[in-house]
């Protein structure tokens, strides 16, 4: 019997890349090809984001992107010819498990299509791994090619992937070489609402932040200067901020908050601040690049990020963001959602209340604002459990050597 073989080349499959929001992705990628793993992108979507982090520029000569349709039909053409078995059941399960909803089922198959392009230069790549982000259309994507070139694959999944697709995801769980997920939250959720017993197959791989450039700067934020990233969308609960703002406006609290994203909400946020009285205390300052919000996450008193329960039932994993504020030394307010409690012990490295309860937002956000001593005792907590838990360096050692246990080979 050999040993495992050395993990030298892994594709990564994702819907966008570069993506603005996905900075965790691009983190682990360059910490593998840091490690001595050439690691390419496969991008579901042509190049679209006109705001591209510096760390995901660099990369983009490892990506490769959709063509044509004609590229796309030949390549289907040629599998349909070398592999037309294993292409017809993949078929079929897409079909068996989506047909209920024709967008999902369409874009399965686009996803598929796209996938399929790449084939002939896969092939001779010859990954060790097919990894995905995200248990939606990447994961298809990988959990195909990898029966079509009979090659392992992995995926990871984080919060909307889990808890409003489900696309295929008891089918991925059980037949991935490495299924991971970045939170035991989520562990226990597919556990109990998808995989039963197979849920124990699950690594947790934290998403991290790169501590390398994450400069500690917990002194010099005196002052009353909140501030929130993310989309504006309704997991991350800005409503409920917004609302804790008028009311800390009637306490007499003098207080300015920066909320940086975009999203479905904005126009809906504005309206309510400007209803509520608050409209000239909230800067919405749109997406900016990254060196932007970390000098922004090293100036302000407080971060707040009053995640919450969607209507559909969707949530955050654990807000990359969050731990971002908490390296740079800027004390967290969060919620008792999802994963974040696997990030933020209440009273230890920051301040977690009840979702959706803006009276606990606004008495946290007070308490904090008026006690310069707590926040920086919170922000010493918050930075070693950052440290401890959650450095993006670490956590992709630890998935490279997930990535490693499965390429035993006869």
């Amino acid at each position: 019997m050999k040993g495992p073989a050395p993990l030298q080349r892994v594709v990564y499959v994702v819907s966008l890349f570069p993506c603005w929001s996905e900075t965790f992705i691009v983190r682990e990628i360059a910490a593998l090809i840091e490690s001595g793993v050439d690691v390419r992108v496969l991008s579901l979507k042509p190049a679209s984001e006109s705001l591209v982090h510096d760390d995901a520029a660099v990369l983009l000569d490892r990506a490769r992107h959709p063509r044509s349709l004609f590229a796309a039909g030949a390549a289907l053409l040629r599998t349909t010819a070398t592999r037309p078995w294993v292409l017809a059941g993949i078929l079929a399960r897409i079909v068996a498990d989506s047909w209920r909803s024709p967008r999902v089922l369409g874009k399965s198959l686009a996803a598929l299509l796209r996938g399929l392009e790449h084939a002939a230069w896969l092939r001779t790549f010859d990954p060790n791994l097919i990894h995905a982000h995200w248990a939606t259309y990447p994961s298809t994507v990988a959990w195909a090619l990898g029966r079509l070139l009979d090659k392992p694959f992995g995926f990871t999944c984080h919060a909307h992937d889990i808890f409003t697709e489900r696309q295929l995801l008891a089918r991925k769980i059980d037949e991935a070489a490495l299924a991971v997920t970045i939170s035991q939250y989520n562990v226990d959720w597919l556990r109990q609402h998808v995989a039963g017993d197979g849920a124990q197959q699950l690594k947790v791989v934290h998403c991290g932040v790169d501590m390398a450039h994450a400069p500690w700067r917990p002194d010099g934020r005196e002052g009353n200067r909140i501030l929130a990233v993310g989309r504006l969308d309704p997991i991350k609960g800005f409503d409920t901020l917004v609302a804790a703002l008028a009311l800390l406006r009637e306490r007499g609290v003098d207080v300015y908050c920066r909320l940086v994203g975009s999203g479905p909400l904005e126009s809906a946020l504005r309206e309510q601040a400007r209803r509520q009285g608050v409209a000239e205390r909230i800067e919405f300052a749109g997406a900016q690049p990254q060196d932007v919000v970390r000098r922004w996450m090293r100036e302000a008193t407080l971060f707040a990020l009053p995640s919450q329960v969607a209507e559909d039932g969707n949530r955050d994993g654990i807000p990359v963001a969050l731990m971002e504020a908490m390296a740079s030394g800027c004390t967290p307010v969060s919620t008792r959602v999802s994963g974040i409690p696997e990030l933020i012990e209440d009273g230890v490295g920051g301040v977690l209340v009840d979702p959706g309860n803006v009276d606990a937002l606004a008495d946290a956000l007070q308490r904090l604002l008026g006690d310069a001593a707590l926040r920086r005792h919170l922000a010493v907590g918050a930075r070693e459990r950052v440290e401890h838990e959650f450095d993006a360096r670490v956590e992709a050692a630890r998935l490279r050597g997930h990535m490693q246990e499965v390429l035993h080979v006869a």
